[in-house]
């Protein structure tokens, strides 16, 4: 092949990849706005220099903490209080699983693009606060700031979001957050945590569901195909839907509780979300849940 054309090929790839990724960050900037117009800062005292707030003297304070000067202008005792300057980094990963592209109407997004939304809108509350963000296999360093949001919200629109990058270097006791279907066998999952937790790290698993796994809406003949494929590679027709319904349930129930405690055991917090839910929900839990951590 040319190398005009493997460019102009190459150009092409990149487009197509790159093509979900404004939409995809203007969704995630308008679910942080209104997450963001609810929740409460994370600016809090401690170590630093950056001066916060002025507040009342209290017994539990010594005279050393006083203001002498702040106070001198009035008739009650001040002191000063400088801004938490610890900033921590929250490693990020969408699953980018074939199963993630699935969606069960077209009213309703796949699971990857709001798993993406949800990722990117997070990233810049956090960025915006303060903290730093890491996309894990694609960061080489964290990132703050507003470039940094643009950054790393690219990358989690656009990443590949293999398995493989769960491996990947990060800092040691570092707040993680994954996001996927979480459909692959309990036990697969259950390894990969406890890989993570001894690395060290814990954090969040963002469950996305689709309301179709939860609920089984289907009726009559069906066909199942495996995600990622065209055409089914075991044979796999159900005569009449409704009538596996109820065994579905249960086993989804159950993988869900088995989900739950190895979350539970190891030390990880589990968010589930469904798609036909607004996005806010879940950022809201999300950020709440990082915020007495990091």
């Amino acid at each position: 092949m040319p190398i005009t054309t493997k460019n102009t090929q190459l150009r092409r790839d990149a487009e197509h990849l790159a093509a979900p990724y404004p939409h995809l960050l203007a969704e995630a900037e308008r679910v942080a706005a209104i997450v963001a117009q609810g929740v409460h800062g994370r600016r809090r005292a401690g170590q630093g220099e950056t001066f916060w707030q002025y507040r009342d003297y209290s017994n539990s304070d010594s005279a050393h903490d006083i203001d002498w000067r702040r106070s001198a202008r009035s008739d009650h005792y001040y002191v000063r209080e400088n801004e938490w300057e610890a900033a921590n980094t929250v490693w990020m990963w969408r699953d980018g699983s074939d199963g993630m592209g699935w969606k069960s109407h077209k009213a309703l997004p796949t699971k990857k693009d709001r798993a993406s939304v949800l990722m990117m809108a997070l990233s810049s509350l956090l960025m915006r606060a303060g903290e730093r963000c890491a996309v894990l296999g694609m960061s080489e360093r964290p990132h703050t700031g507003r470039f940094g949001i643009e950054h790393i919200s690219y990358k989690l629109a656009t990443g590949a979001g293999g398995m493989d990058a769960l491996s990947a270097d990060f800092s040691a006791h570092a707040k993680l957050v994954l996001a996927s279907d979480f459909l692959a066998p309990a036990g697969i999952w259950r390894e990969r945590l406890a890989a993570l937790s001894a690395r060290p790290a814990s954090g969040i698993l963002l469950h996305i569901v689709d309301p179709a796994e939860r609920g089984f809406p289907f009726k009559g003949r069906v066909q199942m195909l495996e995600p990622g494929s065209k055409v089914a590679k075991l044979p796999f027709l159900l005569g009449r839907a409704e009538k596996m319904r109820d065994k579905y349930l249960e086993k989804f129930v159950a993988h869900e509780d088995a989900l739950a405690q190895t979350a539970n055991r190891l030390g990880w917090t589990l968010i589930t979300h469904t798609t036909d839910q607004p996005a806010t929900q879940a950022l809201s839990a999300m950020y709440q849940a990082l915020a007495g951590d990091v």
